[in-house]
């Protein structure tokens, strides 16, 4: 009989506890830390500022350079 129960606890328990433990931690690391948050703002003020600067190098290059694009 002990072995029966055994042989139920490793086949159904032990595995349902394993997926609701992982389950729960994946819940709890679902959103992003602060220090991510910061991270990703970073990235953003980064990206906004290279948008604007090529931006800035596209509308020289069209003054100077007007089929410059086409070489491309």
């Amino acid at each position: 009989m002990s072995e029966i129960l055994a042989i139920i606890f490793v086949t159904v328990v032990l595995p349902l506890v394993i997926v609701l433990h992982y389950v729960t931690k994946w819940k709890d690391a679902k959103g992003l830390t602060k220090e991510e948050e910061k991270m990703l703002e970073e990235i953003w003020a980064s990206a906004q500022k290279m948008e604007s600067r090529i931006n800035a190098l596209e509308t020289i290059l069209d003054d100077e350079a007007p089929d410059w694009r086409k070489r491309v």
